[in-house]
């Protein structure tokens, strides 16, 4: 499956990918994209069932690794940049393409199962009246009824195309494949260059105790985090995020 992908800087750079989290898409790294365009060709995808990309019948890691596979297949060897379901993605990618991966860094996620379920926000999404939005402030005011986080409700709003009244999220796919979304999968292998799990201070998707999962499977993994940020600390920190990036990458 060829994922949509958007591109930003010089194409004979140090090549980075980048993949989004559950109802995100490449848009939602823009402005960290950019500005990292000026020492690296960053290229952004939609995974599947997000944004443009094409729409499968499964959300399983495997077959998200697959993607990007596919994708640096193409465009060749690169670093690679993964946040929360697309870190998830990113590791299966470099434990079973290492070949395809220079440096790894892993956003606020580890290699293991959760318990919090995000179908909760699908159904909200699924509970505004499109027939009723003319403008994004329109969608807001309906999901303010569910959602009180202004943070969380912009950052889902962004996945939908007003214009056409339509979500640019798979929400069937999504909500019967949460339980590996949420999981992680058996994975054989490792990758044994550097790897980078930077994570929000505030959060709590990297424990202490995951280090004995991430270890074996990344020996070179480093451990860093963003004091203030929570689970979108790309979001929340994004200098923060982008200067920890940019030395990770070019040490």
């Amino acid at each position: 499956m060829m994922l949509k992908t958007v591109t930003y800087g010089a194409p004979d750079a140090p090549r980075l990918l980048i993949a989004h989290g559950l109802f995100g898409s490449a848009r939602n790294w823009g402005v960290i994209a950019k500005r990292l365009s000026d020492a690296f060709h960053v290229v952004a995808v939609d995974m599947r069932n997000h944004g443009d990309s094409p729409r499968g019948a499964t959300q399983s890691y495997a077959d998200m690794a697959d993607d990007l596979a596919e994708v640096l297949d193409d465009i060749g060897r690169a670093h690679v940049l993964g946040h929360s379901m697309g870190g998830k993605a990113a590791m299966v990618l470099a434990l079973s393409r290492p070949d395809l991966v220079d440096r790894l860094v892993i956003a606020d996620i580890a290699p293991v199962g959760y318990g919090h379920t995000q179908s909760h926000l699908i159904e909200y999404m699924r509970k505004i009246d499109l027939s009723q939005v003319k403008t994004r402030g329109d969608a807001d005011r309906q999901l303010a009824t569910h959602v009180a986080e202004d943070g969380v409700r912009a950052f889902l709003l962004q996945s939908l195309d007003v214009k056409a009244q339509q979500w640019r999220l798979n929400f069937d796919v999504l909500d019967a494949e949460m339980p590996k979304i949420i999981g992680f999968p058996d994975v054989a292998g490792q990758f044994d260059k550097p790897a980078l799990f930077l994570s929000g201070a505030a959060s709590d998707y990297v424990l202490p105790e995951h280090r004995a999962t991430i270890k074996p499977l990344f020996p070179a993994a480093r451990f860093a985090k963003l004091p203030g940020a929570g689970h979108w600390l790309h979001a929340e920190k994004p200098r923060e995020f982008e200067a920890a990036i940019r030395v990770f990458l070019s040490a």
